[in-house]
Order: structure tokens, then sequence, then C-alpha cells
């Protein structure tokens, strides 16, 4: 170890030693406590008072856990203590992976006892950005897509996990998990995956698939106590698939032969035609609900309903069109056991499609219309032929009129519940006195057609609404031709300078 500098020491009269950490040998230090002599001397903090929780067991533990509400469970319970996180694990019912590492590591020992398991978000790969510059990513709930902005069109495919790689998973869960009832997983092409879950979970009832084929469905018939199925069929652009991808009457058959206790089901994205629908119909003999949403599908599938003996709920979602030609009427046939029609966010603008469909459903005795475009008076109309209505619901209906409703409402001798919201061309001043007069007569009424209408009565008498331009406008006439006290600059007119009026420009 060099030896300290004899100048500097004779200098400050001797006074610097070598204290403190000796690796460090050109580190000197002034005359004093070290420092670690001086972080001793500091008071240690107080020890963290007992758990007295360490005092129950765990069966009485989870007892007291299970009166927690789901937030509770999962969010601040679960953070207290590793014992704690646990058990709140062992509690837990319903989960949604993000993550596919953790289904195959982590998720039998961390949450042992799911009975509802949502692993569609963990089966997307992350966007793989571009080597040179980063990509925008599009995010839409669980999916994000790659956009290119040098392609056209910018939108890329949603990429997913090798197949192999979703099998290994979906074998896992069936080995760990024999009490699953609920199910949303992603198909895989050789659909071994699902072969394991149809052996190792014997009481799975609900089943959700995404990125279906027709190859993919043949699993299904291995699931004997399934009685809601989603079927959501591989598009193109979405989910890169070949041109021969996606749900057909191939499909559609070897789901009604295999699935003959369904209960629901739901066909979103799907293709076919009236065999599809009719293999259903005839095989399915208990298929209650059946919910159809952006379909693919051919001319005529309509009169297929009519093998649907059970039916009672019939749902379309997002349908661009219903049936591009559904045949003659006299063909079509009924649905004689339907009670519910619900359309939600479908165009019902070809008149020819939507009077076949009241004719298919013409014993229904609910009706339900949601956010659809092209509803106007005369296509309204036609749902004067189901004569049998009790309910009826009409929201965001922009072009339907209150003289459309009337024409129709009046017609139904059982009508005893109306909703209508968020129809603006439906005014309360328009009503006429047929109509007050069923009115009365209703079981239930919810009347709120028009938002504007229902936020000026609600702002009545409160001074809301008040100070705008004519209320400015006003005060300052009141205050004189200078702005009176305010210093507010004014114009010759004596209209202040910030409601000068600007200039238009006009395009040629």
């Amino acid at each position: 170890m060099p030896e300290p500098d004899r100048h500097l020491l004779s200098a400050t009269g001797g006074v610097l030693h070598r204290d403190g950490l000796k690796g460090w040998p050109d580190l000197w230090m002034l005359p004093g406590k070290p420092p670690h002599a001086r972080a001793a001397a500091t008071p240690p903090p107080p020890p963290p008072p007992p758990d007295q929780t360490l005092a129950f067991s765990d069966e009485l533990l989870l007892r007291v856990l299970a009166c927690l509400p789901e937030p509770h469970l999962t969010g601040a319970a679960s953070l207290v203590c590793k014992r704690w996180t646990r058990l709140s694990g062992r509690l837990r019912r319903r989960l949604a992976v993000r993550d596919w590492a953790f289904v195959t590591h982590r998720l039998p020992h961390r949450f042992p006892n799911l009975a509802v398991l949502d692993l569609f978000p963990a089966s997307i790969a992350a966007p793989a950005a571009a080597p040179f510059r980063a990509s925008p990513v599009l995010t839409c709930g669980a999916v994000s897509l790659t956009l290119d902005p040098s392609a056209d069109p910018p939108l890329g495919a949603c990429r997913f996990l090798a197949d192999d790689v979703l099998d290994r998973g979906l074998a896992v869960v069936a080995a760990r998990f024999p009490n699953l009832r609920r199910l949303s997983a992603t198909a895989a092409a050789e659909s071994g995956g699902l072969m394991d879950i149809a052996g190792g979970c014997a009481t799975l009832q609900e089943l959700e698939l995404h990125r279906c084929t027709d190859l993919a469905l043949r699993p299904v018939s291995a699931f004997a106590h399934l009685q809601i199925l989603r079927v959501v069929a591989a598009s193109s652009p979405l989910y890169g698939t070949g041109e021969d991808g996606g749900v057909t009457d191939i499909g559609l058959t070897i789901l009604a032969h295999g699935c003959k206790r369904l209960v629901k089901l739901e066909l979103v994205g799907c293709e076919g035609s009236y065999d599809g629908i009719a293999a259903v119909g005839r095989c399915c003999a208990m298929l209650e609900e059946l919910t159809i949403a952006d379909h693919r599908m051919d001319a005529g599938w309509l009169a297929a309903l009519a093998f649907c003996g059970n039916l009672k709920t019939l749902r379309l979602q997002g349908c661009g069109r219903i049936d591009a030609d559904p045949g003659p009427p006299e063909h079509l046939g009924a649905c004689l056991t339907l009670e519910s029609l619900q359309l939600h966010h479908c165009q019902l603008r070809d008149r020819r499609a939507l009077h076949a469909l009241f004719l298919v459903c013409e014993g229904a005795r609910e009706f339900l219309v949601q956010n659809c475009w092209g509803l106007e008076d005369d296509m309204f109309a036609l749902a004067g032929l189901c004569r049998r209505i009790k309910f009826l619901s009409l929201e965001g209906c922009s072009l339907l009129t209150t003289r459309g409703v009337e024409s129709v409402v009046t017609s139904w001798n059982d009508l005893q519940s109306l909703e209508v919201v968020g129809c603006n061309k439906v005014k309360d001043e328009e009503i006429t006195p047929a109509l007050s007069e069923l009115f009365s007569n209703l079981k239930e009424l919810k009347w709120r057609p028009d938002n504007k209408s229902l936020l000026a009565a609600s702002l009545a008498g409160i001074g809301m609404g008040k100070k705008g331009r004519v209320f400015f406008k006003r005060e300052m006439e009141a205050l004189g031709p200078n702005g009176g006290l305010l210093g507010i600059p004014v114009n010759g007119n004596g209209r202040p300078w910030c409601h000068q009026p600007k200039p238009i420009y006009f395009a040629k």
C-alpha cells in the first residue's frame, strides 16, 4: 500500500489518517467516526407487528376469503402475502390468460380449481416490428394487428402461435383441470389439443373456438356433454388463412352430427347455405337459441330455419345482408316455437329479405331492434306480419318516425311492453290520441325517443345553457357602448372584438 504524502500531513498538522474502508488505499478521511460507525448509530426500524392470521388454519382462512367478492379476492387480498396469494388462487374460478408461457408452467399451480378459462388472448403472438423502423400496431380488445404503411392495404393478418405450441398448452389444461366447464381457445390445424380436452375435461359444457375451419370442427363430436358452442370462422384478411379456410356446409354438417345435445349455438363469420342450416336443425333437436353474426351464407338459407323445431330465440348480429335471395314466400316455412327475434347492428335495406324473415318468424312474441341501418317506416311496416308480439324494443333507429311506430304497434292487440330509445325522428309532440290510449293500456313503457328533448327537459330551471353568445350580447348591451367595467374592447357598433364575424371562404 503506498505511503501518504508527507507534505500533506505536515500541512494539516498530521490530522489525516486512514480510517474506514481498507480496500480503498487512495481514500483518506478526516478525523472522526468512520461511515459504518455513523450508520450503526442510527436506531433500527421497529419490527413489523406479528401476523395475526398465522393462527388460522388454511381451511379457516379459505372460508373467510370465500366471503369476499371477486374483485377484492383477485386484487387487494391476493397481494397481502405469499400465503394469501396461494389461498386466493385456490378460490379463483374464472381467468383470462394473456401469456401462453404461463399456461404451461405456472397456471396449474397458481389457480388449481378453475372452472372458466379463456386462452384466446394468450394464443395471439406478440406483433413483430420491422428491423429498422417501428411499425404501428392496431389493438382492439385482445387482438393486435401490425400495420405496414408501405403496403396496400396497410392492415396485416393476426399472428397466432404455432399449432404444436397450442396443442401442448391444451394438453396441460386437459391434464390439470378435469372440472373445467367453459373454455375459450384457438383451434389448431391438427386439433390434437382439442381431443385431449375432450378426454380430460369430461364436464365441459361450453366451448368457444376461434380461427375455425371445417377440419378443426372434427374433435367437437368427442365432447359428450357440450351444450353451448360458439364458432368463430377463420377469415382470410384477419387470420391470414387460405381462400379455402373458414366454416362451410361441411363443417356445419360435422358439427350437427357430433353435437346433438346443443342448446345454444353461435356462428360468427361462417359460410354455408340451406344444407348446413338444415343439418343443424335436423340433428340438434334440443337447440333453443341460434345466433348468426356477420354471416357469409349463400342465398336461400332462411328457409332452412323451419327445420329448427325447438328454436326459441333467433339473433342476427352485424349482418350486412340477411338473405340475398330467400326464394318464393310459399317455400319458406315458419319457426312455430320461436319466441324472440333480435336484430343487432344489421343492414335492413333489402325489403324482400326482411319480408321473408318476418314470415319465418311470424310466431315471435318479442321483437328487438338495436342500432340497425335502413329501418324506415315502410320497412318497419313489414313487422305487422308478426301478430303475436307482446314486447317491442326499438333503440337507435334514426330513420323511424312516430307515424311509422304508431301504424305497427296499434295493430298488435297483445302488446304489453314497449321501449323506444334513441330514435330521434320520433317526437313527443306527434303522439296521437290513439297512441296515448295504447300507452295507458301497457304494462311497461320506456319512452325516450329524442335525446335532445330529454336533455332540454332535464336542464329546465337550473340556469344552464344561458351563458352563450345571446346571453353575452345582452350583457354587453346593458353595460353600454364601452364595455362597462369589464374592460373588453369593442368596435364602433358596440360589439366586442371577440365576436367579430370570421371571413368565410368558398371553394370553387
